[in-house]
């Protein structure tokens, strides 16, 4: 109810700077216990997966705190897990603002922010100030002017500095907002990234006493036949999971609105039905041998139950939190603990 009152402000700022305030308004009322509180989660909530325990089968997904500033504000959310990024080996400024817009009436976002973080040394400095102790995910991409040949040097940095502080670790090749990214979600660029990866994996869990599972994070826009190819790589590299899926290079649903052929990923209600595909496509292709987070489109607990049943064993949220705020938060971990 208040976040349906405030909405209105929120939406007459441009939406960065209302990304940005919230945020801060958040850690303001975390920090002198005004926040708001989710409580505990229904029981019978937590789920195994990756071999980690999740309390309640709802996370946050990247890209709305890529620094790790606010893991203290979002986790009195009520998440149940919570992934921040993407952040890349060395800062950058994104894409040429504006490049984050708002299109109510199709209760989406178009982004183009371009991997806009503070680099992979601060988001570490600012993960271990915080005091939150659950399950982390942090998402993991290449910096803008590395070649797409020496990628896997950008991933694997990352990896380095932040594996002794992950409960897990995604790989993000699905933004289409760094020129050429996607190109390694094609086989032979996938196979030789993921083998690169699982390599450090299994030379920093033997460094660490701990391993820390890796994740694909995969765009919706592929055919079949891709997510055939991906499928069998992801199984063959024995990836932990397959996080499913990105913004949406397609504009269904926006066609004629205001912002609506602006360049980016779209995310929100329109991506919803496709993600579910995709998830459902992909779910079907690993046969229940690598476990699908489902993501995209998520607006309520009706949506986050179909990401569920097309195959999904965690669901993430992002754009349905700017439309509806932290209710949906509980919402969503209601209605799948019912189960």
């Amino acid at each position: 109810m208040i976040y349906s009152m405030v909405r209105p402000l929120l939406f007459a700022l441009e939406p960065e700077t209302a990304h940005r305030f919230t945020l801060k308004a958040f850690r303001a009322f975390a920090r002198l216990g005004l926040g708001p509180s989710a409580g505990p989660a229904p029981a019978g909530c937590a789920r195994t997966v990756m071999g980690l325990t999740f309390p309640n089968p709802v996370g946050l997904a990247a890209g709305l705190d890529k620094n790790g500033e606010y893991l203290d504000a979002l986790a009195a959310l009520g998440f149940g897990f919570l992934e921040i990024g993407t952040v890349t080996p060395r800062p950058q400024p994104g894409n040429p603002r504006p490049r984050l817009f708002r299109l109510p009436a199709a209760r989406a976002l178009i982004n183009r922010l371009g991997f806009n973080n503070d680099g992979v040394d601060r988001l570490v400095e600012n993960v271990k100030r915080a005091q939150y102790r659950g399950v982390l995910g942090v998402n993991i991409g290449k910096n803008a002017d590395t070649p797409l040949e020496r990628a896997a040097d950008d991933y694997v940095a990352c990896l380095r500095k932040v594996y002794a502080l992950a409960s897990y670790v995604t790989v993000n090749i699905s933004s289409p907002n760094t020129r050429d990214l996607r190109q390694l979600q094609q086989a032979g660029a996938l196979d030789r990234l993921l083998a690169a990866l699982k390599a450090e994996q299994r030379r920093l869990a033997d460094a660490h006493g701990r391993r820390v599972p890796l994740a694909v994070k995969i765009a919706p826009d592929l055919d079949s036949a891709q997510l055939a190819a991906i499928a069998g790589l992801l199984q063959r590299h024995q990836v932990e999971a397959a996080i499913t899926t990105n913004t949406t290079t397609a504009r269904d649903g926006v066609a004629g609105l205001r912002h609506g052929d602006e360049a980016g990923g779209l995310s929100g209600a329109p991506l919803t039905a496709r993600s579910t595909a995709v998830i459902r496509e992909l779910a079907r292709e690993l046969k229940g041998g690598v476990p699908v987070i489902g993501v995209g489109g998520i607006m309520s607990a009706g949506d986050a139950r179909e990401k569920i049943a097309a195959g999904a064993q965690l669901v993430q949220l992002y754009t349905g939190l700017i439309y509806r705020g932290p209710a949906l938060v509980r919402e969503c971990i209601e209605a799948l603990c019912e189960r």
